[in-house]
């Protein structure tokens, strides 16, 4: 009989219970594991989801060698440290987007990743919903044309709970319309769409000294536009809309949190009629996550496959959002 996979949690923040919640419910892993430096909170999370082993050192939880896949949901500016260790280790690793806070760091991570041959995933879940994948067919199968144009927004009031060190709105929230559009351009046009991509944009600053508001337009190599904006110092707001040469992809509810019901999106054709797309799943994005990265280990895949990111879409997203930073700056 095959083990089961183990995980190991590095963090005891909202997003490893969402996590360890989905981990659970799919219910062919366990959870071996989980490190935390506060050690009430460390001892209240192993106790809610019943985790047999603790740690307050991180590197003692990675070189833990009855752990097969490290999830990490440390604050951003922390990722590649991390990714660097667990892949010095041997360890299959899913991280919490985003990849990093800077290109350097990001290569240094993608590096180790690929020079120790580790299966490797950044968390940007929705992307393994079938949500996603239904965006993507809407477009291919040439309802709205070719694409013209994309307009993307998240807004969330998370600025009291984020890292100041994690850079801002940009990688907290702003990874999502970035890579959604990403997703969409890639595959209507290709990678080389991002070549020479020109970008301005204006920011405003909070208190920690972050970005915690942006808006920006980026201009492709063949004259699609597309504009983004994030905040997260206010609302609960997400919006996405594909412009094409015969009609228009409106995303009804949040793209980036789909759940097993109330995914919709509208197609139309311009000043046509309307269609409304209704996508039902097993769970949220987060369980599909977690299947993913099950049978990717299981058949020994390195990366999921797509519409689901892979890592060197991680790195090109980073470089958007890394650009979207300077022009902001």
């Amino acid at each position: 009989m095959v083990k089961p996979l183990k995980w190991g949690i590095l963090g005891t923040s909202f997003i490893s219970g969402v996590m360890a919640d989905a981990i659970i419910e799919d219910g062919k892993t366990v959870i071996h594991s989980v490190a935390g430096r506060n050690s009430d909170t460390l001892h209240a999370f192993s106790k809610q989801y019943d985790i047999p082993y603790t740690y307050q050192n991180f590197d003692a939880l990675i070189s833990d060698e009855a752990v097969d896949i490290i999830y990490i949901a440390l604050p951003n500016h922390l990722h590649h440290e991390y990714i660097i260790k667990a892949s010095q280790a041997g360890k299959a690793i899913l991280c919490e987007k985003s990849l990093s806070i800077d290109m350097e760091k990001t290569q240094e991570a993608i590096k180790a990743v690929k020079q120790h041959d580790v299966f490797f995933a950044e968390g940007l879940m929705y992307l393994c919903h079938p949500f996603a994948e239904k965006i993507s067919q809407v477009i291919d199968a040439g309802s709205i044309g070719q694409i013209k144009s994309i307009s993307g927004q998240y807004c969330a009031a998370i600025a009291d709970f984020v890292n100041p060190l994690s850079h801002g709105a940009l990688y907290n929230l702003g990874c999502y319309p970035a890579s959604l559009m990403h997703l969409i351009l890639k595959k209507h046009f290709g990678e080389n769409i991002f070549d020479k991509a020109v970008v301005s944009a204006q920011g405003r600053r909070g208190q920690d000294g972050n970005i915690n508001e942006s808006s920006a337009i980026f201009r492709f190599n063949n004259d699609v536009i597309c504009q983004l904006h994030t905040a997260e110092n206010y609302g609960l707001h997400a919006a996405f809309t594909v412009l094409g040469t015969k009609g228009k992809l409106d995303i009804i509810s949040n793209p980036w949190l789909p759940e097993a019901a109330g995914n919709q999106l509208r197609v139309s054709q311009y000043e046509q009629t309307e269609k409304i797309i209704d996508v039902t799943a097993d769970g949220n994005a987060f369980l599909y996550q977690v299947r993913q990265v099950r049978e990717a280990l299981e058949t020994g895949k390195t990366s999921l496959c797509f519409p689901s990111v892979t890592i060197d879409d991680s790195m090109q997203i980073m470089q958007i959002l890394t650009d979207w930073e300077t022009a902001a700056t």
